[in-house]
């Protein structure tokens, strides 16, 4: 097993650091056409449906490739080329991403653009939603990792049905860790990946679908690889994937969702995860750094740093040093002012999170600086 105080930390939106035994699980080489993994598939798609509620209603479709893989599939496959048009949420960059997918797959659409620091706004999307009748959907990013802000998703999905529309939700981020009950949430579709708070391995994104929009879906996708109806038929025919599967990623999710029952579920996943972003957070504030998100916007999934304005501060230094000790940043994605990431999630725990907190401080203190150096220049 690896030394918890040696161990590299991947503090980062994902990839994300994982288990010794998700690891493990991968050492073994399955044949797709093998009644194991068959059975293997069968078991996970039937688990990440049951674990957002939606065991009845929805169905569970893996498409090989990152969650931009399965972004992509599901809104070719969801949206129909002709009479389709989605609404677009937009307060980050992978809300921006969804507007460029549906661009480049030739879908009508429109934006409804807030700061990065602001959720949208119910009454705003219901306005859009009157006054323009042929929106058919409205896509929005329930995590959005730009900033680390939570989208207020009920309110989002009660204004939408009322609307006599449809959701579909980048759950990326979130899926695992964030409360998300589909036999409550009125919810089209699902999207989100295994290498997040599933704590799985990169390689496999995957959507859950109504199951009478994805009956209804054939013959809208864009790509014959993405095309998540024919997906969905062939393996309800034959329990296998169309084409090559991504064997060890699948393995690596059937034991990642063991761990994700040992730790207690969605719950206590999230509750461990809180509990991160709390200590990393306070840490953070005490030191003298500035935040980009108050406590009632952020979700405990990654964290923005207002980028000290002290020429002193050098983010590349401070990188380099930490990943030399095993604790890797990221960058910053907003555009409103320069910032860099520090992520919640993965198979961390508060001990990394101090770990990380005081090699954060003494880089800070090789830089010389205080907490007065450590103020934004805005």
């Amino acid at each position: 097993m690896t030394d918890p105080a040696m161990r590299q930390i991947l503090l980062t939106p994902g990839p994300l650091t994982t288990s010794d035994t998700v690891k493990q699980a991968m050492l073994a080489d399955w044949g797709s056409r093998s009644p194991a993994f068959i059975e293997m598939t069968a078991r996970v798609r039937a688990r990440l449906a049951a674990l957002a509620g939606g065991t009845d209603s929805h169905v569970c479709v893996p498409v090989q490739g990152s969650g931009t893989f399965a972004v992509e599939a599901a809104l070719g496959t969801l949206v129909p080329r002709d009479g389709g048009k989605a609404l677009v949420l937009v307060n980050g960059a992978y809300c921006r991403r969804i507007a460029r997918i549906l661009a480049l797959i030739g879908r009508a659409h429109s934006v409804y653009e807030t700061a990065e620091d602001t959720p949208p706004d119910a009454d705003e999307i219901a306005r859009r939603l009157a006054a323009d009748p042929a929106i058919t959907h409205v896509v929005a990013v329930h995590c959005e990792t730009t900033s680390g802000i939570l989208n207020p998703l009920a309110d989002i999905a009660a204004t939408v049905a009322a609307g006599g529309r449809r959701l579909i939700v980048d759950s990326m981020s979130g899926f695992g860790a964030l409360p998300l009950d589909l036999a409550a949430l009125p919810c089209e579709a699902v999207i989100a990946s295994a290498n997040k708070c599933l704590e799985g391995v990169p390689g496999v994104g995957f959507a859950l679908i109504e199951k009478a929009a994805l009956e209804a879906a054939a013959g809208n996708a864009h790509a014959l690889s993405l095309d998540l109806h024919d997906q969905w038929q062939y393996m309800e025919r034959t329990g296998q994937w169309r084409f090559t599967p991504p064997c060890h990623v699948i393995a690596a999710l059937d034991r990642a969702l063991d761990e994700l029952d040992e730790e207690g579920g969605v719950a206590a996943r999230g509750a461990r995860y809180q509990r991160n972003c709390d200590v990393l957070r306070a840490g953070l504030r005490e030191m003298g750094f500035k935040l980009f998100l108050g406590d009632n916007l952020q979700a405990p999934i990654i964290v923005t740093v207002r980028m000290p304005g002290d020429a002193r501060f050098d983010f590349d230094a401070l990188y380099r040093r930490l990943f030399e000790r095993g604790v890797v940043l990221y960058p910053g994605a907003v555009t409103q002012e320069p910032s860099f990431r520090i992520g919640c999630i993965g198979r961390i725990f508060e001990a990394d999170i101090e770990r990380a907190l005081g090699e954060i401080g003494s880089a800070v203190a090789a830089m010389g600086l205080n907490a007065a150096g450590l103020k934004p220049a805005g």
